[in-house]
């Protein structure tokens, strides 16, 4: 269990962060255009961020 806890903090960390990026991109446009509809966007930063925070807390924790 902890190798895939390992794999998910260093190899997917940069998926989380480009696919956080890419949805706070497209929430921004639809905000500028007047679009209210950011349910999705906001959705799948919201678990992205949580992803990222907790990868960088379990590398924190197995590093001590």
């Amino acid at each position: 269990m902890e190798a895939f806890f390992s794999f998910s903090c260093f190899f997917l960390m940069p998926v989380y962060g480009f696919l956080f990026c890419f949805y706070f991109i497209k929430l921004i446009k639809k905000l500028i255009k007047g679009q209210n509809d950011t349910n999705v966007e906001a959705s799948v930063m919201t678990i992205m961020f949580i992803l990222i925070i907790w990868s960088i807390s379990y590398t924190v924790a197995i590093g001590n």
